[in-house]
Order: structure tokens, then sequence, then C-alpha cells
């Protein structure tokens, strides 16, 4: 019987990242560690954690690889934005998909997807490793806003007959799914060379000519040849069709297959045996594979370029993107500030603190920043007054009962921009605001012992 189960995962204020924006940014995201990390637990060297439980995951062929299942549907139910579905399409297989909407085409789909059984023990390389890839590949995504949908699906029973995936491009193609390319990764971990040793990195592409897959072949070349990666591609045509692009070719999708290079002989010598382990893999090769097909996926998804990060004063944190829809967030507790929706923020305690940018159809939310500069003692009530406040022409600042007169007065628009300072003789002065345009800003009054920032309005 056919069983699918599906789990939406929100876009929770609480699970915060932050990452580039551009292709290179992308790029730059991707962590050897992370990728070593999930490599190591997939593969059984090393234990891990599955539904609270400490287990190791040894062996994942596909009678016997229902924990592996479950911890990549963890894995992702750790990330935002994405919808998981856990397909099972046989009595022991089971597929675990998640998708990201497009923003813009969200019938525009593109995949990323690699298989995650195997036909013995370890099997770091076949396929650990793809596996793997996927999954940076959506951890750094899911963060970003995206014009086309991605699809990262993990398919099981490919050693016993692609079946996971022909289920899968079956069910797709009865569906009219939009499917616009499939890039397959399977094996590329391995490298003749000793492992971290300089040598010719390459890696095969196979394609056939079924649909657009030949273009798409092209369109990962034309990433690797604008981008600096220490790799060299190897397209083969007539490809490969044991593996699982192969399913979508038989429903006349764009697919290819992206791994190591069996063209040179320069595949993993370990190849369905238990001596295939994390220990053969070459790293540096691995992370730049996986460099080159999360930059493809940016770019074949539409990378739409909302600036997420954030610039950090003493006082304020704002965010860099204008022209856009703010609301700021106690990462601590998750929530949005209650009145906090201009695009500079001015905490008035020590706190960890995000924001919420809405630019168009695309919301992203920076990484969760540290703010413990407020070092300085704060003005009380009675030391500092602040009139009139709104203003149209003038705004007086006195202080009493303050001996230093080492004053500084600054005025910030809500970009975070100084618009006005001064530096008075005495503890008090009057700042001429005519020229500012009506709204919002915020004056900061330092001293050597204190300070303090309000808002105030020019009407």
């Amino acid at each position: 019987m056919k069983m699918f189960k599906t789990t939406i995962i929100c876009f929770l204020l609480c699970s915060l990242y932050s990452y580039g924006q551009s292709i290179q940014d992308i790029i730059d995201e991707v962590d050897l560690s992370e990728l070593t990390l999930t490599v190591r637990e997939f593969s059984g060297e090393q234990s891990t954690v599955v539904d609270g439980n400490t287990v190791t995951i040894l062996n994942r062929q596909q009678a016997n690889n229902d924990i592996a299942a479950d911890y990549l549907v963890q894995k992702f139910e750790a990330l935002d934005n994405i919808i998981i579905t856990d397909q099972q399409f046989d009595s022991n297989g089971r597929n675990i998909i998640a998708t990201q909407l497009g923003k813009t085409n969200p019938n525009n789909i593109y995949l990323i997807c690699a298989h995650y059984d195997t036909v013995a023990d370890y099997c770091a390389d076949d396929n650990a490793t793809g596996t793997a890839a996927v999954l940076e590949a959506a951890r750094i995504l899911s963060t970003q806003c995206l014009d086309n949908t991605i699809v990262y699906a993990l398919w099981d029973e490919e050693e016993i007959g692609l079946n996971g995936s022909f289920f899968y491009a079956n069910e797709a193609f009865n569906n009219g799914d939009n499917i616009l390319g499939v890039l397959n990764l399977d094996m590329i971990g391995y490298d003749g060379d000793a492992p971290g040793t300089s040598g010719d990195n390459e890696f095969d592409i196979d394609v056939q000519n079924f649909a657009n897959s030949v273009d798409m072949m092209n369109d990962i070349i034309t990433v690797l040849n604008t981008y600096s990666f220490d790799l060299s591609v190897v397209t083969v045509n007539p490809g490969t069709a044991s593996s699982d692009h192969s399913s979508f070719w038989s429903f006349n999708y764009s697919a290819v297959l992206l791994g190591e290079s069996w063209e040179t002989n320069d595949q993993t010598p370990f190849y369905h045996t238990s001596a295939d382990r994390f220990s053969s893999i070459d790293l540096p090769y691995f992370h730049e594979l996986t460099k080159l097909v999360t930059a493809y996926m940016a770019t074949a998804g539409g990378l739409v370029n909302v600036d997420n990060n954030v610039t950090q004063t003493t006082t304020m944190l704002t965010a860099d993107q204008t022209s856009a829809s703010y609301q700021w967030i106690d990462c601590n507790t998750g929530m949005p500030i209650s009145g906090e929706t201009n695009q500079s923020f001015v905490p008035n305690v020590n706190g960890n603190y995000a924001v919420q940018v809405t630019s168009g159809l695309c919301t992203e939310i920076s990484d969760c920043i540290i703010f413990d500069t407020l070092a300085l003692e704060a003005f009380s009530a009675t030391e500092i007054k602040i009139f009139p406040n709104p203003a149209t022409s003038h705004i007086n600042v006195e202080l009493n009962n303050v001996n230093d007169t080492s004053v500084t007065f600054e005025v910030f628009d809500v970009t975070g921009k100084i618009v006005l300072r001064k530096k008075p003789s005495i503890t008090s002065a009057s700042i001429n605001v005519k020229a500012l345009t009506k709204g919002v800003y915020f004056l900061r009054v330092t001293n050597s012992e204190k300070t303090g920032t309000y808002k105030i309005v020019k009407e």
C-alpha cells in the first residue's frame, strides 16, 4: 500500500541562521566540518543520536535502514522553510524528501539527490558522501530566498534497481510536475591521489541526450568556470545509466550524474565492500565537489539577493538591507519585539537579537547577534532631559548632576546613519533638527562614564 507521511516545518523565529547573499558567499558557506561529521555518523564511524537514542548507523542495506532514514528526517527537521515528505513506496523502501518552494516560480522544480542505501557496512563513499552533500546544500540554501523550487531528495533501494527514484519520477510524470533538472550525486569522495594532497581532482558528469540534459551539464560547467574550484571536469556522453538520474531519463526529464571519475578509472577501489571507510575519503576533493553542486543549485534555483546581514555599533543594530520591512526578534525567546520594526534597533538591555527582513515576496532572518556593548552605565531618568519631543526645529538636551563635560550628542536615522553630531562644551545643548525630514530618529548621548540612546520624532 502506498503511504505518504508529510511534515511541514514552519519558518520558526527561534531557529535562525545567517548566510551570504551572492553565489560566492554561498560557496564560502559550505562547511567541511559539517560534511565530515555527517559522513562519519552516517557511515557508522561514530555514534549519533536519533529520536533521543544513541545509535550507530553501521549498515544501510534496504531491509535494515529505517534508523538511517530517521536520521535523515531529523536532519531536515532542523532546517527552516521546507516541507518534509517521508515517502514509503514499498514494504521496506522510504524516500526522504525535503521541498523548498520557490517564491516566484514554485512550479519550476530542480532536484538535487543521492541514494542513501548500501550493499555492505560503512560505505562512506557509496553513498554517504552524496547524501552529506545534499544535506549540506539544504542546510545552506533553505535559509535563502529562491525564485524556483528545489527538492532535496534522498533515495532508497538504488542498489537493488533504482526503485526509490523510479517511483518518484513516475509519480512526478503522472502529476505533470515541471521538473527542469535533476542533479544526481553518487560517490563524490574518492580521488586516486593520497587524501589531502594536490592532484588532478577530476570528476565525471554523465549525460545522455534526454530533454535538456546536455544543456544542464553545460550550465554546471559554466558555474565551474565562473568561480574558483580546484576541480577538473570529465564529460561523458553517452554516460552511464546505472544510477538514479536514469529514472528521470525514463520519463524524458533533464538529468545528469556527477561523481568521481570512473571514466579515467579513478573510482574508489573499495566499491561495494565494507572497506569503503571514511579514511579513504579525500576531504578537500569532497569539499570542492560539494561547493560546486551547491553553487549550481543556488544558480538554478534563482538566488534572490535579500541581504540579511546586520551592522552593529556600540549602541545600535542596523539591518544592511534597505527599502524593506523589518521585525526585530529576541533570540532568547524566539519572539518578535513589540514596536521594533525600523531598519535600526537600539537595545535597552544586553541580549541576543536578530532581524527578520522582508523584501517583496522574500523573507530572510539574520544571524542572532550577541549585543553586550552596554558596558557604560546608563543615564538615569533624573540625569537627562530631552524636550520637546516630538520637535519641529530644535531639541534641547540637558544633563543634571553630571560633572563630566566631555559629552557627545549624535543623531541617527533609522538606517543607522549619523545625520547630526555635536560636542558641546557644557552639559546642555540645543540641537537644530529643522533640516531633517519628518520621521523617527535616535539620539545618543555619551560621556566618559555613561551613555543613553533615545527615540526622537521630527514633525
